[in-house]
């Protein structure tokens, strides 16, 4: 696989604010970015299973799983699934943006909550999930190869209005998320 110079994007608007509003107030609990990443991975097995229905050669040949996996010295933490993965475009599209609906309803809805004290229910609303890892994490590298494609791509941001892509190599299809930990 070719490696390809890293290209540089910056974020939607809505995704910038919402990035700022995640870090510093939409959650009252930080824990929640582990659920909302491993509801992710989960969400990225059932599709691939879905797939294996009419395309049996995409499934891989040991069991759909996610792991998790930490590193103390290096203060990482990264979540592996094996599941659907996704395409460059994919990557850029998905991540770049919010869930390409609802997002400025959804910001409307947190200033309205925020107004009048009380919070509404976030947790699989709007695509935000991911978003929580900035919470915990200074940098989150995701690389990710879609199932039946021979190339992945890798997605890094310090969670600060830009994002950067790239190809590169990734033995199996699915998506690796490493957390750089504050």
């Amino acid at each position: 696989v070719a490696m390809t110079e890293v290209q540089n994007f910056e974020f939607q608007t809505e995704v910038k604010q919402l990035l700022d509003l995640m870090v510093h107030s939409l959650y009252s609990n930080k824990d929640i970015f582990l659920r909302e990443l491993i509801s992710n991975a989960s969400d990225a097995l059932d599709k691939l299973r879905f797939l294996g229905i009419t395309q049996p050669d995409l499934l891989p040949a040991q069991e759909l799983q996610i792991e998790i996996e930490s590193d103390t010295e290096s203060r990482t933490l990264t979540l592996h699934d094996n599941g659907v993965g996704m395409t460059r475009a994919e990557v850029i599209e998905n991540l770049g943006t919010i869930a390409r609906s609802g997002t400025k309803e959804f910001l409307k809805s947190i200033g309205e909550a925020r107004k009048s004290e009380r919070t509404p229910e976030l947790i699989g609303q709007f695509g935000v999930g991911f978003y929580s890892s900035f919470m915990v994490a200074d940098r989150v590298t995701v690389v990710t190869r879609r199932a039946g494609e021979a190339t992945a791509t890798q997605w890094e941001s310090s969670g600060d209005g830009r994002f950067t892509v790239q190809t590169v190599a990734r033995e199996t299809p699915g998506t690796s998320v490493t957390l750089h930990l504050k």
